[in-house]
């Protein structure tokens, strides 16, 4: 990646939950600020910014402020769908991470970002010690397919990378009931065994063994 593309000007979008890369994401679309640029990203083909919100809510009202956390992810639209004129349904993969470094609200409410992109992380293999956390998912991924779900309907987008920490760490910390600032914490940590690492402590904590 070359130097003059770290640094980007996109819309955020956000939200309660936190997006990883490589992790699906489905969204309903209804808020006036949003249909425009959804429309526009999925024509154009470039994304949006999922960044959490640390404290506010989703929903626009009036003279309250949403803070957000520092680092996000690029959603790319893989499906739309328009339900009604002002009711879509978008289904987003997650790209690269990002930090924000500044934002300014539109007068529609939308949120725009200068923000500098984070570098993919690096491939690395499973450590032995954490084995069981890429067993586990396994099994977990062969139960979603028994139940006859199709591809397109499945929570995480084939190819499974189960040899991949980055990837494992990814998919655990979606299904894991981690908070707003658990979840930060992941996304922040640039090296994925570490982070899977992090994922192994948050699987014992929940008794998954």
């Amino acid at each position: 990646m070359s130097q003059a593309t770290l640094t980007q000007v996109i819309p955020l979008f956000p939200l309660g939950t936190t997006l990883f890369p490589n992790g699906i994401l489905g969204l309903k679309i209804f808020e006036v600020r949003y249909l425009d640029m959804v429309k526009k990203c999925f024509k154009e083909g470039s994304c949006f910014g999922i960044a959490t919100i640390a404290a506010g809510s989703e929903v626009r009202t009036p003279n309250q402020a949403v803070q957000l956390m520092p680092i996000g992810t690029l959603a790319k639209i893989l499906h739309f769908d328009a339900l009604q004129p002002a009711l879509y349904f978008i289904q987003c993969e997650g790209q690269s991470r990002f930090r924000i470094l500044e934002s300014t609200v539109q007068p529609n409410g939308l949120v725009m970002a200068t923000v500098e992109l984070m570098g993919d992380d690096a491939i690395m293999p499973i450590p032995t010690e954490l084995n069981f956390s890429a067993n586990t998912l396994g099994k977990v991924i062969r139960a979603i397919q028994e139940q006859g779900i199709s591809p397109e309907e499945m929570p995480f987008k084939q190819p499974f990378r189960l040899d991949e920490c980055g990837w494992v760490a990814n998919r655990w910390a979606e299904l894991l009931p981690l908070t707003p600032l658990q979840k930060q914490q992941l996304l922040l940590q640039e090296n994925p065994c570490l982070r899977l690492d992090l994922v192994n402590d948050f699987l014992d904590q929940e008794g998954v063994r």
